[in-house]
């Protein structure tokens, strides 16, 4: 399987648990690695064959700017199932990142892997 990757895209949105959390919107960062196949793409040099970037980055800034989840858990599940069901990709790995929440350190967060089975009902 191929992957495609999208790293540190920076979004301002509402998260958190904390009471000043939900006044105001905080960076989160995004990495995404979207599993495809890109031999048709590469074969043909075409953009219609493959996934798009700038596609995926203007859906996230999108939807998690609008979005007010108070867990980077939830946040992940979310942006997961997105990539999933909107981009109909076989398997997506999505890093949130909250920079500075913890002092002393960079930036804490959480890894999740999806596949469409995930979200099947």
């Amino acid at each position: 399987m191929d992957k495609i990757f999208l790293r540190q895209l920076k979004v301002d949105a509402v998260i958190g648990i904390w009471e000043w959390e939900r006044r105001v919107k905080q960076t989160v960062r995004i990495d995404l690695e979207i599993g495809t196949d890109v031999r048709a793409a590469a074969v043909e040099d075409s953009m219609e064959k493959t996934l798009s970037y700038k596609d995926v980055a203007k859906r996230l800034l999108t939807f998690v700017g609008a979005s007010e989840y108070q867990l980077l858990e939830s946040l992940a599940e979310a942006v997961a199932q997105v990539i999933i069901e909107e981009f109909g990709v076989p398997w997506v790995k999505v890093s949130v990142a909250k920079p500075e929440a913890i002092r002393g350190s960079q930036e804490v967060g959480i890894t999740i892997e999806r596949t469409p089975e995930d979200y099947a009902d």
